[in-house]
């Protein structure tokens, strides 16, 4: 099982070894226990819980605390759990896992809670172009417009985009190469951005595989 649980520390920029300057998100991955293996037998499917971020015992729950203290595990406040699609475990509970489990030239999938952005109109949220400002439509420049349907079916369909709530959604961003990994300073650095803000909690998981 290949996965890991990290918080985005920033971006950055390293040279490779012909003087290319290569942009990077630097994570701090790890360490991670195994808090729980899920079976096919007692969930219905395979999977292995990770835990992440050591804190206070007074923050959790007795309940949370009572899940953790089954494998002498410390208090932890992010658990996430990573499917194995073929059913191969090859970990065991209490298990600690650290930044090497992924090597440096590899692809990986970064899934992460994008920046929420707020109540945002149709332009910054859906690329919509602006209406004309001459003719006297002044104050309508960055209205969405007219929106309607017609006497059927009376009514705006239902996925329609219009302004809201834009940002704080589960993102992933695909097929990122691991530049550098760093096991001692449990740290990752992947070519690319990452979704979310800095300190924001990521899983990295292996790439999908992908059509050609």
């Amino acid at each position: 099982m290949k996965g890991i649980i990290g918080k985005k520390v920033g971006m950055t920029q390293i040279f490779d070894d012909n003087g290319n300057v290569i942009p990077v998100t630097v994570i701090q991955a790890g360490p991670c226990y195994v808090t729980q293996i899920r079976s096919a037998e007692n969930d219905g499917y395979v999977g292995i819980q990770l835990g992440f971020g050591e804190t206070k015992p007074q923050r959790l729950t007795k309940g949370q605390l009572g899940h953790l203290q089954r494998n002498n595990l410390p208090a932890l406040k992010v658990l996430r759990e990573f499917r194995v699609r073929n059913g191969d475990v090859d970990v065991q509970e209490g298990q600690q896992i650290k930044a090497d489990v992924f090597l440096k030239g590899e692809r990986v999938d970064v899934i992460g809670v994008s920046k929420g952005r707020g109540f945002q109109g149709g332009i910054k949220r859906h690329n919509f172009n602006r209406q004309p400002k001459t003719h006297g439509a002044s104050d309508r420049t960055r209205a969405p417009g007219s929106a309607g349907a017609n006497t059927y079916p009376g009514r705006t369909l239902k996925g329609k985009r219009y302004p809201g709530h834009m940002g704080s959604e589960r993102v992933t961003t695909e097929n990122l190469e691991v530049v550098v990994v760093d096991p001692e300073r449990n740290l990752l650095a992947v070519r690319g951005s990452v979704p979310g803000s800095n300190g924001g909690i990521v899983m990295i998981k292996p790439a999908r595989p992908r059509r050609r």
